[in-house]
């Protein structure tokens, strides 16, 4: 009796531990974590790409929640997510892709935030409580906006584009093309790369003639600094020679200056009295007015009337010009004959002996003349005698003058 008892109990016992098991591992498969409180978020995509309740949702790649429901309605398809904890704080700044991965093609939830929480806010915000701010965090039973991400869909669909695509616009015919002239382009290289080697064999010919010029260069360089430092050490040494000779002349320079200033003390005077800024007034005041004439002056010159006066004037002085031009070519013409020049050396010859007699006839005039004022004068002082009257003789002592032809000059 107390065997087949403690058989029973053993079997009721058994059943208890069983059904306590099998009820674990129901709340198990649920997700039931005893101790933590978990939250929910609604998340609003216009393809959930074969999505299923139970697949796991990351943030940052590590899983901390699943997804519990998918509904779908005309515009678009709604996803339940499940966060596990309350104390995973996350921002309400995120982006929410659905991605495949996996052989099986299991489409999963990732949350990648794009701002940092301060400290204090992950310490204390609770995403369950009353004043959860939406703003900030995710609260419970907030809606979120996702895309589609890593989808074998978008893939087979992207790589069926890209074979049509491939396909209907000749690829392949540009890819042949393209090998053909790459293969031209290899020609050209082979071909750039032996006229290459021959510029090379070409230039190492005329290098080593560079290279004497180089070396040449260089020693003249060299000299060149050799006599630039002999001529430093020449400077150097005619400095050091007229070193007295330099100081001399500065300390001249400075009494100059000394003597300048004192000059210009002297003059500061006379330039405060008032007189020379009176004259330079006065100076300044002319030279305005002499600007001024000279501007009227300008401005009379350049009306229309006298430019055309002064045109009219070098037109005349032009033609004037040409007739002294005319006439000069016309005497050097005339005086380039050598008998008219005889001819005219004859004449100045004769009228020179012409004036010279003439000066010989008025000296014999004048003296012919002196000779009979003083026969008068004698006649009239002696006191004649009575005698018989002589017939008197007709005074022709002009007649009797010689009378001296113009001949010409000899010697000419």
């Amino acid at each position: 009796m107390r065997s087949r008892t403690l058989r029973e109990g053993s079997v009721g016992l058994l059943i208890l531990v069983g059904l306590a098991l099998f009820g674990g591992l129901a709340f198990w498969i649920q997700g039931l974590n005893l101790g933590r409180r978990s939250y929910q978020a609604n998340i609003t995509f216009d393809n959930v790409a074969g999505m299923r309740p139970g697949a796991p949702v990351r943030y940052r790649g590590v899983v901390v929640g699943k997804i519990q429901e998918v509904q779908t309605a005309s515009n678009a398809a709604e996803a339940v997510i499940q966060i596990n904890s309350n104390r995973l704080i996350i921002p309400k700044d995120v982006i929410v892709e659905a991605n495949q991965v996996g052989l099986i093609g299991e489409t999963s939830i990732d949350i990648f935030p794009q701002v940092l929480l301060p400290e204090s806010v992950t310490e204390q915000a609770d995403p369950l409580a009353s004043d959860c701010d939406t703003q900030l965090i995710l609260c419970n039973g907030d809606r979120l906006t996702g895309v589609v991400g890593v989808s074998y869909d978008t893939l087979i669909r992207s790589t069926t584009e890209i074979a049509d695509l491939l396909t209907e616009t000749g690829f392949f015919e540009e890819l042949r093309e393209l090998t053909r002239n790459t293969a031209d382009a290899a020609e050209g290289v082979s071909e750039l790369t032996r006229e290459f080697s021959s510029l090379s064999r070409t230039l190492e010919g005329e290098l080593g003639a560079l290279t004497a010029s180089a070396i040449n260069t260089t020693d003249a360089v060299g000299q060149a600094a050799t006599e630039l430092s002999i001529t430093s050490r020449q400077v150097n040494d005619l400095i050091e020679t007229n070193r007295s000779t330099l100081v001399l002349t500065l300390e001249n320079i400075n009494e100059t200056s000394l003597e300048l200033r004192r000059v210009v003390a002297t003059l500061s005077p006379a330039i405060e009295n008032g007189e020379l800024v009176e004259n330079l007034q006065i100076l300044s005041e002319n030279a305005v007015i002499a600007s001024n004439n000279l501007r009227n002056f300008s401005d009379t010159v350049g009306s229309p009337e006298n430019l055309l006066m002064i045109q009219q004037t070098l037109d005349s002085a032009r033609a004037t010009f040409q007739n002294a031009q005319k006439i000069t070519s016309d005497l050097d013409e005339l005086m380039g004959d050598p008998e008219f020049r005889n001819n005219l050396r004859d004449l100045v010859n004769g009228l020179s002996g012409l004036v010279s007699s003439t000066q010989e006839l008025r000296d014999q005039a004048q003296f012919a003349q002196t000779l009979q004022s003083t026969k008068e004068s004698l006649e009239a002082a002696t006191p004649r005698p009575a005698a018989p009257s002589m017939p008197t003789v007709p005074a022709a002592s002009a007649q009797s003058l010689p009378v001296i032809e113009a001949r010409p000059e000899e010697g000419n």
